[in-house]
């Protein structure tokens, strides 16, 4: 057994089944230890952005850890932009970065480049094999790293011959260890705080998704505060069957006005809200002056625990009226000109029960997301470090992850251009996703932000770095080019004619929206 073959084993043997791919010449040895093991699944991404956000998507949408192999420091360098999106969406990713050969590392090759430097740069933890018989182990403590602190990026750098070396017997990954918890006595003193007029408990992970948000829901019962979630979620419950909260919002300005009126805020399983960007005369952080803050738990500890521990201090009672959740509200189907509401609208109507809704739709999001409140049940996974061109590979990621569930990918022309690559993986896996794309020709938040840092008149460079004409993209062609059917739609009729007929039947579709 050499070393790949005792890392692929490895992998296995820690319940790791999924490897999203784009490999090079130093990990042909893992390349041939894949392939001897036909129960790993393998899945190529065309670039490695699409790999990163793929295992992004998995994880979300399973809890389980999937593994990359990524072609040395290069090769890592082009999923940086996702690891970074799947960092803050708090997702577990081994990484297998190759690397030259220990002995050859020297020489100044072409691809040589700070494997330990790149990877430490967004990795939560780094190892580097130094040996073949090391690998084993090292990949068993890649897993438990990532399973870590409510999941973390691992990246194991395989040097060629710690590949193909002789190495010892396969090893299997260790519980991780116990998450953190707050003292009991700041889980008193934070229940206490929420009695106080004009409380606000904020939570986020499994708490948006999961029966835990009805704890939550029970301690603002109990307690009187308010409710309230995050702008960016990695994952959310949607839709009817939801627990309703006061979520925040993308502007400064809005959520400055969504906090005035909270005096205190508990944070539980999540950050202090924070402006996006710092603006000429706004605040960095929404709430008043006077509103005090208490970080009890972040989302890395064991904010479960802290959550039921908070509602029995409280004596929260286990029933929940029917207004707690958010009600079925389908809006009729639209028809006549073309609209971002008019799409909401359709889609709401249409999608199926449990449907997972990948969001980059960026401005669209907006005007498309509100006529789906009321829609059914859903979850929405958005973009949370704000490194766009996630939307495509997630979808990849969530529907390989939930292979029964319909997958709807929403994104921007722009965003999608970043990883547009991801519609030839859909295709090559015959994944159920709907790709609806908004080609509005530009990327539009942009002239929003030169509007909030005071610049109103702009001229042919601002233009010309902001709009995709000359040429306009072709959604349709580009998507037929990947091997996914594809049409555009100018109108609301033929929108609700072209979704209609993709949720009516498996397998990828591509909707270019002309908005």
């Amino acid at each position: 057994m050499n070393g790949a073959e005792s890392l692929v084993k490895t992998l296995l043997a820690s319940d790791v089944e999924v490897c999203f791919a784009n490999p090079g010449t130093s990990e042909m040895h893992f390349v041939a230890a894949l392939d001897r093991h036909p129960e790993m699944r393998c899945i190529l991404c065309l670039f490695e952005g699409g790999v990163s956000g793929a295992a992004d998507g998995y994880y979300r949408m399973s809890g389980r850890v999937a593994a990359t192999l990524l072609h040395l420091a290069p090769g890592f360098g082009n999923a940086f932009a996702n690891l970074h999106n799947a960092r803050k969406a708090q997702s577990g990713i081994v990484n297998v970065m190759g690397d030259h050969a220990s002995y050859h590392l020297k020489h100044e090759s072409p691809l040589k480049g700070d494997t330990v430097g790149i990877s430490q740069a967004i990795s939560h933890w780094t190892r580097v094999s130094a040996s073949a018989p090391d690998v084993a182990v090292d990949g068993a403590a890649a897993v438990q790293a990532a399973r870590s602190a409510n999941g973390q990026i691992a990246t194991l750098i395989l040097p060629a011959n710690t590949a193909w070396e002789e190495a010892l017997e396969p090893a299997v990954a260790a519980a991780p260890p116990a998450l953190r918890r707050p003292r009991a006595e700041d889980v008193q003193a934070a229940a206490r705080a929420l009695m106080l007029p004009g409380a606000a408990l904020m939570v986020d992970g499994a708490a948006l998704y999961s029966d835990l948000g009805q704890v939550a829901a029970r301690i603002s019962r109990a307690s009187g505060c308010t409710l309230m979630a995050p702008f960016f979620s990695a994952r959310s419950r949607r839709g009817a069957g939801s627990v309703k909260m006061q979520r925040l919002a993308y502007e400064v300005d809005t959520n400055v006005g969504i906090l005035a009126d909270k005096s205190v805020l508990v944070l539980c399983g999540t950050q202090r809200p924070t402006a996006f960007f710092a603006y000429p005369g706004k605040p960095s952080l929404p709430e008043s002056p006077e509103c005090r803050v208490i970080e009890l738990c972040s989302i890395d500890m064991d904010y479960a625990w802290a959550l039921h521990e908070i509602a029995r201090e409280l004596g929260a009672s286990e029933d929940l009226p029917a207004e707690t959740f958010q009600a079925l509200t389908l809006p009729a189907l639209p028809s006549g000109a073309m609209s971002l509401e008019k799409v909401g609208q359709a889609i709401a109507h249409l999608m199926p029960e449990d449907m997972v809704v990948v969001n980059e739709a960026i401005t669209s999001g907006q005007p498309v997301g509100l006529p789906m409140v009321g829609a059914r049940g859903h979850d929405v996974l958005v973009t949370m470090g704000g490194a766009i061109g996630q939307c495509l590979p997630a979808a990849v990621g969530a529907a390989v992850a939930c292979p029964e569930r319909k997958v709807l990918a929403l994104s921007g022309d722009g965003s999608a251009m970043y990883t547009l690559q991801s519609l030839w993986t859909m295709a090559r896996e015959g994944l159920d996703v709907c790709v609806v794309i908004f080609a509005n020709r530009t990327y539009k938040i942009l002239h929003g932000e030169l509007v909030n840092v005071g610049v109103a008149d702009v001229g042919r460079n601002v233009t010309r770095m902001f709009d995709m004409v000359e040429p306009s993209l072709d959604w349709v062609a580009l998507a037929q080019g990947h091997g996914v059917a594809a049409v555009r739609a100018t109108t609301a009729d033929e929108f609700v004619s072209a979704f209609a007929g993709a949720m009516a039947k498996r397998g990828p579709f591509l909707i270019e929206v002309v908005c």
